[in-house]
């Protein structure tokens, strides 16, 4: 009878110590499965801030327990960029893919080393067109116009000034997207006006920050009857010079400007002078210096001092108190926009930057003046000081 009760007493402490062993081990797997509690933005300072969402290329937080062999993360059927120093058991910061799904899950999938995987709830957001420059701003009608930006995701739609829509549905001969839907080749409507352009997809519009032939705050455009400039002003243009693209402007040719040779691009050195806005004089940080320029000849060498100054003190700027805008540049014949950050000029004119005057006129040039011999061939117009941002219209979703 003890042999018999010994035995059952052994069984009973074996069965014990196994379920036992069992609860241990599914304890233990338990603290080892991954999971994901929440996703948040990536500022710590904004920790509580959670999301259900995210646009393409935003970067996220991935909050949870033991992600610390996750090896892939799709956000539906897009696989995104991981860096193994963001990754540890609590945390992964990942930014969207910014690549159109073409299976939409709504899912954020991880894979482990192990093979094993974790699905969360989560949503990409299409992010609607941004619109960065154009080429040419003053592209002619008829012509192609390159548009730079992000998001370009066909069906797309491009509206010109005077309410001129065009769309990839036209057909190639009048617009085109890249590959990485971020360039937009289109033809100018006839009647295209001044203005910003607006570009649309299926996820949403974008108004642009520049406008279309800009003829704000014009500094010098070659009509007047004294530009002050060195060139020959273009009115009639012969089948060797650039096309007009608004009224006059001047070709400079020189095939042998010398280091320090004093050439004008544009100057005016008695009243009236140049008429700028007083928020670009009192805010140069949230303005442009814009011309367009048509280099038959690339301009490898010399160099081109800019002023914005009081009028007073124009004569007396020590060196090297001037913008210089610096080689290379090439267009290849055809006219191109440059655009310069005002506070360039700001900078490098120091305190001979002017203060606002009550006459709202300043002393302003462009003048081909450094070292290095220069075979130039350059057309400029439409010398413009303008906003780097225009205020949204009222009531719109741009």
């Amino acid at each position: 009878m003890k042999t018999i009760k010994k035995s059952i007493l052994f069984v009973a402490i074996t069965m014990l110590a196994t379920m036992f062993n069992w609860s241990c081990e599914d304890s233990n797997d338990d603290a080892e499965v991954p999971f994901i509690s929440y996703v948040r933005i990536t500022n710590p300072a904004s920790a509580d801030s959670l999301l259900v969402a995210a646009n393409q290329g935003q970067w996220i937080a991935i909050i949870g327990g033991n992600l610390q062999t996750t090896r892939e993360i799709w956000f539906n059927d897009q696989r995104a960029s991981l860096t193994p120093a963001y990754i540890t058991s609590a945390t992964i910061l990942v930014g969207m893919p910014s690549e159109i799904p073409a299976v939409v899950t709504n899912k954020i999938k991880l894979i482990f080393a192990d093979g094993d995987s974790l699905l969360y709830d989560f949503r990409l957001t299409i992010n609607k067109p941004v619109i960065s420059s154009m080429d040419c701003e003053y592209t002619l009608d008829g012509e192609m116009a390159t548009i730079h930006g992000d998001y370009f995701y066909l069906p797309v739609a491009v509206t010109f000034p005077g309410n001129l829509t065009v769309s990839t549905e036209d057909g190639a001969d009048i617009m085109t997207v890249n590959e990485a839907n971020n360039l937009i080749t289109v033809r100018v409507p006839e009647g295209a006006q001044p203005g910003q352009i607006i570009i649309s997809t299926n996820f949403g519009a974008q108004i642009s920050d520049f406008w279309f032939r800009d003829n704000r705050n014009m500094i010098e455009g070659f009509d007047s009857s004294d530009p002050g400039t060195a060139g020959t002003l273009v009115t009639d243009p012969g089948p060797d010079d650039p096309p007009i693209i608004n009224g006059k402007y001047t070709r400079i040719i020189k095939p042998a400007m010398g280091s320090w040779d004093w050439t004008q691009v544009y100057v005016r050195w008695s009243a009236p002078y140049y008429a700028i806005p007083d928020e670009a004089i009192l805010h140069p940080d949230q303005y442009y210096y814009k011309f367009e320029v048509c280099t038959t000849k690339p301009f490898n060498a010399n160099g081109v001092r800019g002023w914005v100054t009081d009028p007073s003190v124009q004569s007396s700027t020590p060196e090297p108190m001037f913008y210089i805008w610096k080689p290379p540049f090439d267009t290849k014949g055809a006219w191109q926009t440059v655009t310069i950050p005002l506070t360039d000029f700001s900078n490098a004119l120091g305190s001979f930057f002017p203060k606002v005057l009550p006459t709202g006129e300043y002393f302003s040039a462009f003048v081909f003046c450094e070292p290095g011999e220069l075979n130039c061939d350059m057309s400029f117009d439409n010398f413009r000081i303008v906003p780097k941002t225009i205020p949204k219209p009222p009531g719109s979703d741009y």
